[in-house]
C-alpha cells in the first residue's frame, strides 16, 4: 500500500495572545493519498488556514508531526524540506499573490526558474499551463489587466507548473463573484482529475464542499468527518 502523500499525527497549534493561550488545532489526525479530493469546512477563524499552513510546512505546530511521503517534516534539513515541498505540494490561496510587475507568463515561469529549470523549458511549461487554464490569449498581460477570475487561473497555472502530487487550496474562490467562483472551482476539479492530483480544498462554501469525495469539519480545534 502506498504511503499517504501528506498526513499529520496528533497535530496541535497554540497561539499566545497576551497572557492567554489559544489552542486553535487540537490533536488532529489526517491523511491524504494520491487522487483523493477532500474539503475542510468550518466557520471563519476556526483554524482551517492554520491547519493548511501546518500541513504545508509553512507554520510549525506546537506539538504533533507532519509527514510528507512518510517522512517527518521536522526531521528534514531546511534544504531538503524546501526541495520536497516544491516537488510535492502546490498552493492556491484566496488572494492570488501574483507579482504585479510581471506578465501572466512570467508569473508562471518564476517558480520554475527559481528551481533551476532551463529558461526554454520553463517558458514551454508556463505556456502549456496557461493554455490548460484557458489563458493562452493573455500571456503578456500583467495582473492589473486581468479580471479576478483570470488572476486566480494564473495562480492555479503557477501552482501546477511543477507538477506537484498534492494541491492545497485555501478559499480559492472566496474573493470572486459567483460566476467566476464556479468557473475556478470547475477548473480545479477538472485539472486535479486529469493530473491525478490529491486536492485539499478549504472553503466556507458548503455547495462546493459537497462535491468533494470527503468532507471534514473543523470545530473547536478538532477535525471530524461530515456525513
Amino acid at each position: 500500500m502506498n504511503k499517504p502523500i501528506i498526513q499529520c499525527e496528533a497535530l496541535s497549534k497554540i497561539y499566545q495572545e497576551g497572557a492567554r493561550q489559544v489552542e486553535v488545532i487540537k490533536h488532529v489526525d489526517f491523511s491524504l493519498s494520491a487522487g483523493e479530493r477532500v474539503a475542510i469546512i468550518g466557520r471563519s477563524g476556526s483554524g482551517k488556514s492554520t491547519l493548511l499552513q501546518c500541513l504545508a510546512g509553512l507554520d510549525k505546530p506546537t506539538s504533533g508531526r507532519v509527514l510528507w511521503h512518510g517522512q517527518s517534516v521536522e526531521g528534514l534539513s531546511e534544504a531538503r524540506r524546501c526541495a520536497l515541498r516544491n516537488s510535492t505540494l502546490g498552493f492556491v490561496f484566496q488572494f492570488h499573490h501574483l507579482l504585479p510587475e510581471f506578465s501572466a507568463l512570467e508569473n508562471v515561469m518564476m517558480p520554475l526558474l527559481i528551481r533551476g529549470v532551463d529558461q526554454s523549458q520553463a517558458l514551454a511549461t508556463a505556456e502549456q499551463m496557461l493554455e490548460a487554464v484557458g489563458l493562452s490569449h493573455r500571456l503578456s498581460h500583467r495582473p492589473q489587466a486581468l479580471s479576478g477570475g483570470e488572476r486566480q487561473r494564473v495562480a492555479i497555472a503557477r501552482a501546477l507548473a511543477a507538477k506537484p502530487k498534492c494541491l492545497l487550496a485555501d478559499e480559492p474562490t472566496g474573493n470572486l463573484d459567483e460566476q467566476a467562483a464556479k468557473a475556478v472551482f470547475e477548473l480545479l476539479m477538472s485539472l486535479s482529475q486529469a493530473q491525478g492530483l490529491a486536492l485539499v480544498l478549504v472553503t466556507h462554501d458548503l455547495s462546493l464542499a459537497s462535491r468533494m469525495q470527503t468532507c471534514y469539519a473543523l470545530v473547536d480545534g478538532g477535525l471530524s468527518l461530515e456525513s
